[in-house]
């Protein structure tokens, strides 16, 4: 059951699974009408064999943490995924490139972050003549599935901090938010099926904008027993939860 739902189905709801199970039953049922052993047991083997390769790859959580990777939270036609996001830096000119299959409202998402990481520079000790002088890459991975909205650019930002300021993201934090240029942290929607793919994920600390507090109603209380959720109103408060700044780091 497990596979039939992590790989098959990857829904808030049980419609789809329900019709996978309703495929495999009347499988099973055409293998005895055709004279064949029964089956008693279905197996992860047996329900590839039913219903192909897996649909849906899970996305997983990082193993350490890492320098420049921010893991945001994304909703699709499937449900919540999680929504990686890799910053590499080279000497250059300052050129931002992006890439990843990625909508116009993201696009615009990962200007924002870059702004508002040029405005705090100073504050957050970072030399401008390293900004100026740096190519900056952001890259989605799964190149071929399109990706767009404006809840990642707390994580853009934050994947963004960590490569200019050399400091590792926790591996286990993964967050959503829409950043404005000022650093302001604005709500999103599809938060219970994001939250949903996040405990499924194993993440142990959710960062969320403060105004989706209200939303918490519709999230199943097991979910909301299993993640910690850091409510966050500026992108400061963001840094603080997903960084392991040099004071945090054990």
């Amino acid at each position: 059951m497990h596979t039939l739902i992590r790989q098959y189905t990857y829904e808030a709801g049980v419609r789809n699974l329900d019709r996978e199970i309703g495929s495999i039953c009347r499988k099973a049922t055409r293998r005895l009408a055709e004279g064949k052993s029964p089956i008693h047991t279905i197996t992860t083997k047996a329900v590839t064999r039913y219903l192909g390769p897996p649909r849906f790859q899970e996305e997983h959580l990082e193993t350490h943490h890492t320098v420049g990777v921010a893991m945001g939270l994304a909703w699709t036609s499937n449900g919540g995924d999680l929504l990686p996001v890799e910053v590499a830096l080279t000497p250059g000119k300052g050129v931002l490139t992006l890439t990843g299959h990625l909508g116009d409202v993201m696009q615009e998402s990962a200007q924002a972050a870059l702004t508002y990481l040029r405005s705090q520079a100073e504050a957050w000790n970072i030399n401008p003549e390293k900004l100026d002088k740096t190519d900056i890459h952001i890259h989605f991975p799964q190149g071929g599935i399109p990706k767009d909205g404006p809840s990642g650019g707390i994580a853009i930002a934050t994947a963004l901090f960590s490569a200019f300021l050399g400091q590792p993201v926790r591996r286990d934090v993964a967050m959503t938010g829409e950043i404005t240029l000022r650093g302001r942290v604005l709500a999103i929607g599809g938060l219970k099926e994001k939250l949903l793919a996040a405990h499924r994920a194993g993440v142990q600390t959710v960062v969320l904008p403060t105004r989706n507090k209200k939303d918490l109603q519709d999230i199943p209380k097991e979910v909301l027993n299993g993640v910690r959720l850091a409510f966050v109103q500026t992108m400061g408060e963001v840094l603080e939860s997903a960084l392991v700044l040099p004071s945090a780091e054990v």
